[in-house]
């Protein structure tokens, strides 16, 4: 029961995330295309790994930067659309799966 709760968690973060990437003002973020590919939420919802891809991986650094000094920021705007008790706390990863 508690496994089939974090996976629609993890779906609703994917979802919420990637349309708040839109909103972040950040430079380093933009002109690159930036894909969510997979969410871990911890069973007590303190951290959530967020796995990124990037198209264009010479630019994948300086994008990684750029979400981390916007984690803030993003964990906030996920706290005020999510309905939970804890908004995790964002660990972006490079995922170079799709590779």
């Amino acid at each position: 029961m508690a496994n089939n709760r974090i996976g629609r968690i993890n779906e609703e973060i994917q979802r919420e995330l990637s349309a708040l990437l839109r909103t972040v003002k950040d430079p380093r973020l933009h002109g690159g295309l930036l894909t969510i590919t997979h969410v871990d939420t911890a069973s007590d919802l303190r951290t959530a790994k967020v796995f990124i891809s990037a198209l264009d991986k010479s630019r994948e650094r300086e994008m990684m930067k750029g979400l981390k000094s916007a984690a803030g920021y993003l964990r906030r705007e996920l706290g005020a659309a999510l309905q939970l008790r804890y908004t995790p706390e964002l660990v972006f990863i490079a995922d170079d799966s799709i590779e």
